[in-house]
């Protein structure tokens, strides 16, 4: 049984090249692991708060000391901590907004960024401490940012690659419907995507 855990950042709703490559990438998985769960987390119609002084407070405070209002403003950050550890398989719709991700999917990720739940200090540095997890990205582009003069700008699966791999996420794989704006090249990006997806 494999447990997948869907999120989504893309605003373009039904339009969206970064949704129909996620659904694409998890039509593969569950053909490979027929015996699955699935959940679908929208994190841009969930409206996510970015974190408050509040909310960042109730981080660092012992739970015998957290009071009702410090529950309920941690509690989202819980529920997001409780699905991640749940999931085998993570897929992140990814869409390249001005050279980064959606400002949804850095809210989560500010969320899910507890120390001494997601992360730790050992020795030798940090330590992540969400391992086991299978990371999938699904990113889309306009332009084309795997190779040539626009790779300097990507800073979605660099980034993704690093902070995820900051908590123990090591192990990410991205597929790219890169080009969706280039002529020549958009008529056939999605399809060079969808056919790129191998599940390991």
């Amino acid at each position: 049984m494999k447990n997948i855990l869907h999120l989504i950042s893309s605003m373009q709703g039904s339009e969206s090249y970064s949704i129909k490559l996620g659904h694409a990438i998890i039509e593969k998985i569950q053909e490979k692991y027929p015996e699955n769960t699935l959940e679908e987390v929208n994190l841009v119609e969930s409206q996510i708060p970015h974190l408050t002084p509040a909310v960042l407070r109730t981080f660092f405070t012992p739970e015998d000391q957290l009071t009702e209002d410090d529950r309920k403003a941690i509690q989202l950050s819980n529920e997001f901590i409780k699905q991640l550890l749940a999931a085998d398989i993570i897929v992140i719709g990814a869409p390249l907004y001005n050279f980064t991700i959606h400002s949804s999917l850095k809210a989560w990720i500010d969320h899910i960024t507890r120390a001494g739940i997601t992360f730790g200090y050992g020795e030798n540095g940090p330590v992540g401490k969400v391992t086991g997890k299978k990371i999938y990205v699904a990113m889309s582009s306009g332009g084309i940012f795997s190779e040539g003069p626009g790779k300097a700008n990507d800073f979605v699966v660099p980034y993704l690659k690093s902070f995820l791999g900051f908590l123990g996420m090591t192990d990410l794989t991205a597929f790219r419907a890169e080009g969706l704006k280039v002529p020549g090249v958009k008529e056939i990006a999605m399809q060079k995507a969808i056919e790129s997806i191998v599940i390991d």
